[in-house]
């Protein structure tokens, strides 16, 4: 008899160190980074990611008003890239949702900032591709990337159904897309394009205030031959300010163009 009492006891033994580390990480993580923000000082690698299959959700969960904006990356293998991501504020109430896609989620990762003023608010994250396309989401609170000076002070109106476009010189690697308006309803469409009518990455955008909440993010460009597209998708009545700067430069390819090294010809392909 003591000999089974001592073998059913020894599961709920064993089972009890697991349940105090779940519950002491939490705390601990919440009493340094208000509202139990996990620090992610690991950057973009891909063990502070989740793997997100095709067709299911992900959701990540901010309880506390000091978490006013979060950066959320995507990215693949060498897979498409196909997403929607949504900010939950409230029941029924989602006043930022985007839908990306993205050719190569490994050669171009999607990397964009949403605003989260008043929480709690919960990032929502759904794969919307095939079971074979799965996608590495990761949604950080601390370190989010900011628009650099240039970004804030070179802005354009777009009227409501008019659209820019942004050309760029092969040393440029990334650019800021910075997007605004006075407070009224932003609708936009973001477009990567290489080439003629080659869309690299495509972001659809709504936004129900873009005064409280803009959307910035930082775009992918490596080649030559890459081209910006905004679209303001909204009507006439409601203009948007951009903004789109180069983020960084390749100077090896600059140095090597100016010495006569390497030869850049526009488009994926030479003739």
């Amino acid at each position: 008899m003591a000999m089974l009492s001592m073998l059913s006891a020894t599961p709920a033994m064993r089972m009890a160190p697991p349940v105090m580390q779940m519950q002491t990480a939490p705390m601990g993580a919440a009493t340094a980074y208000s509202g139990g923000v996990v620090p992610t000082n690991a950057g973009v690698g891909t063990d502070t990611a989740i793997l997100v299959q095709g067709g299911s959700l992900r959701t990540w969960s901010y309880r506390s008003p000091a978490v006013e904006q979060v950066q959320v990356i995507l990215s693949t293998e060498g897979r498409p890239l196909d997403a929607d991501i949504e900010l939950w504020h409230g029941p029924d109430n989602t006043p930022c949702k985007m839908r990306v896609y993205v050719e190569n989620g490994q050669l171009r990762p999607f990397s964009a900032v949403v605003e989260t003023p008043r929480g709690p608010n919960t990032v929502a994250i759904r794969n919307i591709g095939q079971i074979e396309f799965p996608i590495a989401a990761n949604v950080i609170a601390d370190d989010v990337d900011a628009p650099s000076p240039d970004c804030m002070t070179s802005s354009m109106t777009i009227q409501g159904g008019a659209l820019r476009t942004y050309p760029f010189d092969p040393s440029v690697d990334s650019v800021e897309v910075l997007l605004k308006t006075d407070g009224r309803p932003l609708n936009a469409r973001i477009e990567l394009l290489q080439g003629p009518n080659n869309n690299k990455q495509v972001i659809e955008l709504y936004t129900e205030d873009g005064c409280d909440r803009p959307f910035f993010c930082v775009l992918e460009t490596p080649g030559s031959g890459n081209v910006v597209r905004i679209v303001n998708t909204a009507p006439v009545e409601f203009p948007m300010t951009a903004s789109v700067v180069p983020h960084s430069i390749n100077n090896d390819m600059t140095s090597g163009a100016v010495l006569g090294g390497d030869v850049v010809i526009g488009g994926d392909v030479g003739w």
